[in-house]
């Protein structure tokens, strides 16, 4: 089965998008590991500050998921479904977040590796599993679109 070309321009719109929030969320967990829980030993650096960093990330995702990679399909929602749209992204990106933690928590016991390392790492398969829901589920097209 071969890739669809009209993919490529929304995977490289996706892949910039979520450079964004990769950028949150790790300057997020790096300032909460470091700063805010620093004290609070294994809890705080590797579940506290990455569950913090990841709604941050989110939220960030999500502004520029609609703005951005499916702003074609965002305007023919309208604007009265941003709330709704944005808790299924929230819903969708949270299964990514369990995920994204059960690798973050396996990658660190297997390899002893920072968190930062650690969660950079499993954001590959959270990025997946997150275009996924966004293309066929969070933003598909309207039916007129087909």
């Amino acid at each position: 089965m071969r890739f669809p070309l009209h993919y490529i321009g929304k995977v490289s719109k996706f892949v910039v998008s979520n450079a964004m929030g990769t950028v949150v969320d790790t300057l997020v967990l790096w300032v909460c590991s470091h700063f805010i829980f620093a004290d609070y030993g294994y809890v705080g650096e590797y579940l506290v500050s990455p569950l913090i960093s990841f709604e941050c990330a989110v939220f960030a995702n999500y502004l520029s998921s609609w703005h951005f990679v499916w702003r074609d399909r965002a305007k023919r929602y309208g604007k009265s479904t941003f709330m709704r749209k944005y808790l299924m992204y929230n819903l969708s990106s949270s299964a990514a977040f369990l995920a994204k933690m059960a690798v973050l928590l396996l990658l660190e016991r297997l390899f002893g590796w920072n968190v930062v390392v650690c969660n950079l790492a499993a954001l590959c398969l959270s990025g997946c599993i997150n275009f996924a829901m966004g293309e066929w589920v969070i933003f598909r097209k309207l039916k007129v679109e087909r």
